[in-house]
């Protein structure tokens, strides 16, 4: 099974342009994937992540209803995306061969509640109704791919419909890894950052992604772009980063999560 280099954007809020598409073209990710809160709302982020020619998956977060409780809003986002979008399914993307499930979309964590927004567009939906959808589209992905949990909020971070998916899924075949955002890096009042990694004894890494803002610059005036990266070999996670990126592709810093060259020499 080749190697896959895969590229995960966190909460965006409005930080996504030109200069992202770019970037990717010179960094060259095997696919990219997004765990929402592109905007409150609005159609830019969208339009622009249908044009991208690499393959990409995504899930809507809270802030992407744009706080319509009449789900109009999310129904808008949801036509611009269209098959890039996965809430709830599953989306195989093949190449480069990786098997990404959607898990609830528009969440805002707490446990299980479902918005108004939400509960428009997609009706009425139990907690365990939800970990069965997640648990079904895991279970219908192609066993050879690696497999992929992309959600707005973590389990750890609050999505019990979540935490029983895995759980279900589990029985029946092996969880490398969760992505997801919401609960952003810095904590509040410059307490400092929260973790954004753990990889429990079921050998599952979760990956918090939400660095935010995800646009910067050093203390040299170079612009950064943030990308969390995952490195694929023989279908499992071989090495978890964060790195940010010069606009010219140079990889300017990275913090190395987990890798298993590491683990081995423990």
């Amino acid at each position: 099974m080749a190697d896959l280099n895969i590229a995960i954007a966190g909460d965006l809020h409005d930080q996504w342009d030109a200069s992202d598409h770019l970037l990717l073209d010179l960094i060259r990710p095997d696919a990219l994937l997004l765990v929402g809160d592109f905007s409150d709302g609005y159609s830019r982020i969208p339009n622009l992540l249908s044009q991208l020619e690499l393959p990409v998956a995504c899930i809507v977060g809270n802030h992407d209803t744009g706080k319509d409780g009449s789900g109009k809003r999310l129904r808008e986002q949801l036509e611009l995306l269209g098959e890039l979008h996965c809430g709830w399914g599953l989306r195989q993307l093949t190449p480069p061969g990786l098997a990404v499930v959607g898990c609830r979309p528009g969440t805002a964590g707490g446990g299980f509640t479902l918005s108004r927004a939400v509960r428009s567009v997609y009706g009425p939906v139990t907690q365990q109704e939800s970990a069965d959808r997640i648990c079904r589209a895991a279970l219908a992905a192609d066993p050879e791919l690696p497999l992929v949990l992309l959600a707005h909020s973590g389990p750890t971070w609050g999505d019990r419909d979540l935490a029983l998916a895995i759980t279900l899924i589990r029985r029946r075949r092996p969880v490398p890894l969760v992505v997801f955002g919401h609960m952003h890096h810095s904590l509040w009042r410059q307490l400092g950052e929260r973790h954004s990694f753990h990889r429990d004894q079921e050998g599952t890494a979760y990956l918090n992604c939400a660095c935010v803002p995800r646009h910067g610059t050093d203390d040299r005036g170079r612009c950064l772009r943030h990308f969390s990266w995952v490195r694929f070999q023989d279908g499992q996670p071989n090495q978890i980063s964060h790195r940010w990126y010069g606009l010219t592709g140079d990889l300017l810093y990275e913090q190395t999560l987990w890798s298993a060259a590491a683990l081995s020499r423990c």
